[in-house]
């Protein structure tokens, strides 16, 4: 007897959340799930939550879930046990993503009784909370014939991301596909998921080439590649130039290190496809994006989170031997504007030249401007050669060599010192940082002291120290991964630390000099005023205001515009100059200044 044909009514007149999901598929004329789902049925119990309940912490609702689901999934009745779950689940008050939070991580004593259940509630549950926890089980005890069903409950709004976890087990294009749906919010990946629902995998290679390089498309990068069926498609088109392109380009967004663990590390064929990449390398016609977009993929398997895959030996530097035999045909002399070329030959020997010297630094610091497209230019820590970082911290990359070589911030000194190594994208606030201590030991070097990590701190790394002092010094003098208004931008700030008195003459401090996320070819400095009085909001927090002084590249040498930037300041006051982008309206009212277009004043 089938599970539909056992399946008794909850209740009088309740439709199962399968069964109307089934229904809503079906009178769909187009076939079109919405971006965020079908939403639940009129009439479906709203969100458990019970506001004269006194809120729980994490431990409290966590025994509570299991104290009263425990026992009920261990009935041998499903159709009895699933009654319960629905009856006691409401009880509980908790919202139903707080609810699935909790179940993946129950103890079990009778996991096939509780797969059963789970099955029941998928199948016959009318509530969001009970089918959630339905499908939260499948998380763990899910099995194939469990995809069909949960690829229709996915298409419920509420519902996608655990059904999608519940998936990605049993059928990564299925929860990719899921995914791509629910989350495409610029509707540039409609096409590619359009093409995939009608099988038809010329029609799918079609639309996945033309994929635009747009970040609101490519932030969906692995999703992108295990729907499309990334792997099988190079298998059937080893050489389509097209493919191979956009290939790289969704293996180098993959491997970037953003605000969630490196997308590459959970991509299952990435192995292989990098392998099908650098293979047919040379059938990409030999233009600056190409080139470009290859040197990228290079950077990523030479020091970043690609590196971790779990590679056979020799095979990863092979891989780095092949695109360094790749002929460069960008040109050699410089060309006005050519900014895509300038990266490429600052950049071009980083990933190869040192392998090639024969041996690496057991400890070794390398910064890395990731592509010519990008503004981001993150420290990678390598310990005998395998990126520290990535594996501890999955909240954003390195922070910026600024932070971490210009200052000394790595250098080991006699007494122990904590360093930031990487801050959450969202700020430490919010999301955390990844910290170390340093300290010399005699003749070595140790970094202990882990504070922030992703799982267990890493035991204490011991490193020589002369051969540490050595790496940092050659890290200090190495400028190859700055393009002029980054150089401008580390000349200022460097002035600027070493004669202090230049804006604290006129009662401002450094904030920050880099270059704009958005204009990476223009230097900004950003100064900030607090007033002499120490004045303060109705918060206690000190006034501030924040003057950002812009200084787009024209061309002369970043030495020439730092010291002409350093004198300017030194014989006026940038408050005069610089304009005010931030801050306290109340503040700058008193004193008597006017924002700029742009601003973001506080109240």
């Amino acid at each position: 007897m089938s599970v539909r044909d056992e399946r008794e009514p909850l209740a009088p007149r309740t439709t199962s959340l399968y069964d109307y999901a089934l229904f809503r598929r079906g009178i769909d004329p187009d076939g079109r799930v919405p971006r965020r789902g079908y939403p639940l049925p009129e009439g479906s119990p709203p969100e458990a939550g019970r506001p004269d309940r006194p809120r729980r912490t994490w431990e409290q609702t966590r025994a509570a879930v299991r104290a009263v689901l425990t026992p009920l999934l261990a009935d041998h009745d499903p159709v009895r046990a699933a009654a319960a779950v629905h009856r006691r689940a409401r009880e509980l008050g908790l919202h139903a993503r707080t609810v699935r939070a909790h179940v993946p991580q129950l103890d079990l004593s009778d996991p096939d009784a509780a797969r059963r259940t789970a099955r029941q509630l998928t199948r016959t549950g009318s509530t969001a909370v009970a089918v959630g926890i339905g499908i939260a089980l499948l998380i763990r005890l899910g099995e194939p014939e469990d995809v069909p069903c949960l690829q229709v409950l996915g298409t419920l709004s509420g519902l996608e991301s655990v059904a999608t976890a519940a998936l990605d087990p049993l059928d990564r294009q299925a929860a990719a596909l899921l995914v791509l749906r629910g989350r495409d919010r610029s509707e540039l990946l409609t096409p590619l998921i359009e093409a995939i629902a009608t099988g038809d995998a010329e029609a799918v290679r079609a639309a996945l080439v033309a994929v635009p390089d747009d970040p609101r498309a490519l932030l969906f990068a692995r999703r992108i590649a295990e729907a499309a069926d990334l792997h099988g498609l190079l298998r059937a088109h080893p050489e389509d130039p097209d493919l191979l392109a956009q290939t790289g380009l969704l293996l180098h967004h993959m491997a970037a290190q953003r605000d969630h663990r490196s997308a590459i590390l959970d991509y299952l064929p990435a192995r292989a496809v990098y392998e099908a990449l650098v293979r047919h390398a040379d059938r990409l016609p030999p233009t600056p994006e190409h080139q470009s977009l290859l040197l990228s993929i290079a950077l990523d398997l030479h020091s970043g989170p690609a590196v971790l895959l779990n590679w056979r030996p020799g095979r990863r530097q092979a891989l780095l031997d092949a695109l360094d035999r790749l002929p460069a045909e960008v040109a050699r002399e410089p060309v006005p504007d050519d900014r895509r070329a300038e990266w490429f030959r600052r950049t071009r020997d980083l990933p190869f030249a040192r392998a090639a010297a024969g041996g690496r630094p057991r400890w070794e610091v390398v910064a890395v401007h990731t592509a010519a497209s990008s503004p981001t230019v993150e420290t990678r820590i390598l310990v005998d050669g395998l990126p520290l970082l990535p594996a501890l911290f999955d909240k954003g990359p390195g922070n910026p060599p600024e932070l971490l070589i210009d200052t000394g911030g790595l250098g080991a000194g006699p007494e122990p010192r904590e360093v930031q190594l990487a801050e959450a994208s969202c700020t430490e606030g919010c999301c955390g940082a990844l910290y170390v201590t340093i300290r010399r030991d005699g003749d070595e070097v140790v970094w202990d002291g882990w504070r922030g990590t992703v799982g267990p701190p890493p035991p204490a790394y011991r490193f020589d120290a002369a051969a540490y002092d050595a790496e940092v010094d050659r890290a200090e003098r190495d400028h190859s991964w700055c393009w002029p208004a980054r150089r401008t931008a580390r000349l200022i700030a460097a002035g600027l630390r070493k004669r202090p008195e230049l804006v604290r003459r006129w009662d401002l401090g450094v904030s920050w000099v880099g270059t704009d996320w958005r204009e990476p070819h223009t230097t900004v400095a950003r100064l900030v005023f607090s007033p002499p009085d120490g004045a303060e909001d109705r918060h206690g927090q000190p006034l501030r205001l924040y003057f950002d002084w812009r200084l787009p590249d024209d061309g002369s040498p970043p030495e020439e515009r730092a010291a002409a930037a350093l004198e300017r300041i030194a014989r006026s006051d940038p408050k005069g100059f610089a304009p005010l982008r931030r801050g306290s309206s109340e503040l700058a009212a008193s004193f008597g200044y006017s924002w700029a277009d742009g601003t973001d004043q506080d109240a």
